[in-house]
Parts: C-alpha cells; sequence; structure tokens
C-alpha cells in the first residue's frame, strides 16, 4: 500500500512508536512520519506509507494548529510537566486578559527561539537531550520561527490556592516551532515563570482531527478498510499548480531530464508534473539555464 495516513497519535507513545505499528499493520517496514509529536502530546500525525515517503519534508514544512494549557507560576526543566520544577513565584494577582493578549502579539510574525534542551535538535552530533540527560551544558542554535498567530481560546482560570493561572490557547506556526518554549517566551515577557500543561495537534500537513484515524481503528480494520484511509501522494503537493504531461514530455521526465520554461506561464513557480492521472514529479524553475528542472521524482512505476 502507498498513501499518506493521517493518524490520531495516543499520548503515552512516541513518534517512532507510531512508525512501528504502522510498519506492523501494513507490513511494509516503507514508512516515516512527517514531524514529531512528544509522547505527552496528542493529535495528528501524518504518517507516510511507501511511496509517499517521498513527501515527507513537504509535509514536514506545512503549517500547523495547537490547543493547549499554560499554567503561569512555575517553570520546568523540559518546558512542560514532564520535567522537575526549576522555578517558582506566586501570581498574587492574575493578569487581565488584555495582559496576556499584548503578550501573546508579541510572540506572533518571525521570531527568534531557542529549542528546549530536551528536545531532538543535533549539536555536534548528538541530540540536546542526550547532553541534558548527562548533566552537560551546551550552547543551543537559535532559530527563525513563524507564528501565524497566538491567541487565547476562553478566559484564563487563577487558583487561589496555588497562585497560578492557567492560559488556554490555540497558535498556528510553522516548521521547527517548540510550543513549549512559546509557553516558557509568554512567561518570560510577562515576568513569571511558565509551562505548557497540556497540548493537542489539530491540524499538519493539510489534516485536521475529523480525518485522522487512531491506531485502535487501524489495527481493527480490514486491508480494504486499510486503504480507505490512505490519502494519494498527491495530496501533499495540492498546492503546487498542476502541468498536465505530454507523452513525449513524460518520457524526458522518466529520464530526469529539464522540461522548456514555456511549459508554465509563472517562472517562480514549483510545478507538479502529472501524467495518467498520477502525480510524477516536482519540478522547479532554474533561472540559470532557463528551465523547468527534478526537485522530487514522486512516481516513476507506471506510464498512466
Amino acid at each position: 500500500m502507498d498513501g499518506i495516513l493521517p493518524l490520531n497519535k495516543d499520548r503515552g507513545m512516541t513518534s517512532h512508536d507510531a512508525v512501528f505499528k504502522c510498519r506492523k499493520i501494513f507490513k511494509t517496514r516503507k514508512v516515516g512520519h512527517s514531524g514529531t509529536l512528544d509522547p505527552n502530546v496528542d493529535g495528528v500525525l501524518p504518517i507516510c506509507i511507501g511511496r509517499a515517503t517521498k513527501a515527507v519534508n513537504y509535509l514536514m514544512a506545512s503549517g500547523k494548529v495547537y490547543k493547549g494549557e499554560i499554567i503561569l507560576g512555575f517553570s520546568t526543566e523540559t518546558e512542560d510537566l514532564d520535567g522537575e520544577v526549576i522555578a517558582k513565584k506566586a501570581i498574587e494577582r492574575p493578569f487581565s486578559q488584555e495582559q496576556i493578549d499584548q503578550a501573546m502579539v508579541q510572540l506572533t510574525g518571525e521570531i527568534i527561539q531557542t529549542p528546549p534542551m530536551y528536545s531532538a535538535v543535533k549539536v555536534d552530533g548528538k541530540r540536546l537531550y542526550e547532553y541534558a540527560r548527562a548533566g552537560q551544558s551546551v550552547e543551543r542554535p537559535k532559530r527563525k520561527i513563524t507564528v501565524d498567530y497566538f491567541k487565547q481560546t476562553k478566559p484564563s482560570t487563577y487558583d487561589v490556592a496555588k497562585k497560578q493561572q492557567t492560559l488556554y490557547f490555540e497558535v498556528g506556526c510553522g516548521k521547527g516551532t517548540y510550543v513549549r518554549t512559546l509557553a516558557l517566551d509568554l512567561g518570560e515577557i510577562l515576568g513569571v515563570p511558565a509551562v505548557m500543561s497540556d497540548l493537542t495537534r489539530l491540524q499538519s500537513g493539510g489534516f485536521d482531527l475529523k480525518k485522522s484515524v487512531t491506531l485502535e481503528q487501524l489495527t481493527n480494520a480490514t486491508p480494504e478498510e486499510l486503504e480507505t484511509y490512505l490519502y494519494p501522494l498527491e495530496y501533499a503537493f495540492r498546492s503546487y499548480p498542476k502541468v498536465i504531461l505530454t507523452e513525449q514530455q513524460w518520457q524526458k521526465v522518466q529520464n530526469g531530464g529539464f522540461l522548456p520554461a514555456n511549459i508554465f506561464k509563472d517562472k517562480t513557480s514549483k510545478i507538479l508534473l502529472m501524467y495518467g492521472d498520477k502525480a510524477r514529479a516536482l519540478y522547479y524553475y532554474d533561472d540559470k539555464k532557463d528551465v523547468f528542472r527534478s526537485e522530487q521524482m514522486l512516481d516513476l512505476t507506471q506510464r498512466g
């Protein structure tokens, strides 16, 4: 089987666990996920199966939407509730909704983010979490991320006994964004420690929770039902303009050949090449040679 599976990942399992289980269910080793979800986070995790693994990087680059909760009043070493508490500050007077909104706005657009120590980002060939677990400090690479919006979804609540305030949010963001770090940064703007206390991914790779299926559904499905859960490879490239190839052009593409610039009017575009009702390749415009050339071959197995 080939295709993209919008999985609704359960909490308590890693993204690698989800891939491992899908390999057994779909009886293939050619399975990959399109963006890690931490074990304590649930929600949409697109899984690519068979030839659809060629779409992994493109799905990863797509925008994502999350909903969650942030607690103001303490922070942890992992920036979520899995880690040890490293800072506390009583919230004597809860922040107003306006104060929170203003702080959130400061974390939108193109911003610089420092990934958490407990993350899979590599420094000198090792994951940051490996340094963290070994008690070693290392300089973390700052990265530019894009946050489309960061907003409250309902009024915050205040725990008088604990002197903590809980915020409820939704965020739309680009590739490489650590939402738990956004929570920490929000606290810094407000002048208090903060921690991400709950997170669900609502959308990823053009899929939402309504389109997603659980591992339980997959485990109980017949082979025929499994097929119905898969989206075709071209779903990952649906935003690109399509060009239908002639037989002669298709022969060139099969050999990785260039296509003339006049095949598509917009020379700044990437184009999805179709033949026989299938997505065959993604081409991009090479302004130095004034041709379209291959960026990613997708399906050269049949002539259509």
